[in-house]
């Protein structure tokens, strides 16, 4: 293994070698690819912190069921027990709210009591309403729905309603944040491989000369290419840490205006910045693509050079 340790500490220091000698362009460089992979790395920052508050909503539905006004007391009560057996099944709690006391709950609630009072007759049905515990905001979605097309289908009831549909919402909005991320994040990697491809390429050209009399040397092909190969990692790796520190700096005036923004709530929600994982993961990422890039460029323009 001595041999090879030899190899690539001696390909790395040709590679920072040749950074030394044009820092400027290695620094412009380094910039564009952070400008790159900076809106990515802060998507995925947000996401991380939004997805610990979507997984961890409570999604105990509350169901309310109306009963047709012109039923009678006797009818709307016969619906308790097959409600109770649609959710014979669920941790479920029922409760049931005749139209007299939705009335006066109506007027103690909106302080609309003398208006309400001109109406005459009670406009408001008898009701029921019910607490479904133990669902998830995915996995019993179809559960959930389900339930409430039974319910549509018992006699005397008028209107469903379902409480938990924004969490239905949120989730597939989460899922379209997802979606685009990738997508953005693919198309911004494609870009981050482009301009260290073009880069390396300008390397090779420049240094052709050199890789010439290496080849008259006996030098070999792997020889040849791993400085090329760890000047586009140390591109990759430069410019992630660039972008994450850019995101690191932009979450101090953020948390700011978040905070001032989530006391009107009686919150206090902040960003926070990802943990040592995700930051080694987006760095490994980061020195990927410009390996990748590195790579491409390397067997395409020697090929030509050869």
């Amino acid at each position: 293994m001595s041999p090879w340790f030899r190899q690539h500490r001696f390909a790395l220091g040709a590679a920072l070698s040749t950074v030394r000698k044009a820092p400027g362009s290695f620094l412009f460089n380094v910039l564009v690819i952070a400008v790159a992979l900076t809106l990515p790395f802060a998507g995925i920052t947000l996401l991380e912190n939004v997805r610990p508050m979507s997984e961890q909503l409570s999604v105990d539905p509350e169901v309310s069921v109306f009963v047709k006004l012109d039923a009678t007391r006797e009818q709307a009560q016969a619906i308790a027990p097959q409600l109770r057996q649609i959710l014979a099944d669920s941790n479920a709690t029922i409760a049931f709210i005749p139209r007299e006391r939705a009335l006066e709950e109506l007027k103690a609630r909106s302080g609309l009591s003398d208006a309400l009072d001109t109406l005459g007759d009670n406009p408001l049905p008898d009701s029921y309403v019910m607490k479904l515990a133990g669902f998830s905001n995915t996995a019993d979605a179809a559960r959930i729905d389900a339930v409430v097309e039974q319910m549509h289908q018992l006699p005397h009831v008028d209107t469903v309603q379902v409480d938990s549909a924004w969490v239905k919402r949120l989730a597939a909005l989460m899922g379209v944040l997802r979606l685009s991320l990738l997508l953005l994040a693919v198309t911004l990697g494609v870009v981050v491989i482009a301009v260290v491809f073009n880069t390396i390429r300008l390397q090779v050209l420049t240094q052709r000369e050199e890789i010439a009399v290496s080849k008259l040397l006996g030098a070999t092909d792997n020889f040849i290419h791993r400085p090329f190969y760890y000047t586009g990692a140390l591109f990759g790796l430069c410019a992630g840490a660039l972008a994450l520190a850019g995101v690191a700096l932009a979450l101090r005036p953020l948390n700011a205006a978040i905070a001032e923004f989530a006391r009107l709530y009686a919150s206090e929600f902040q960003l926070a910045f990802l943990g040592p994982l995700e930051l080694a993961a987006l760095l490994a990422i980061s020195a990927g693509l410009g390996l990748i890039g590195a790579m491409l460029s390397v067997q395409r323009h020697l090929a030509r050079l050869h």
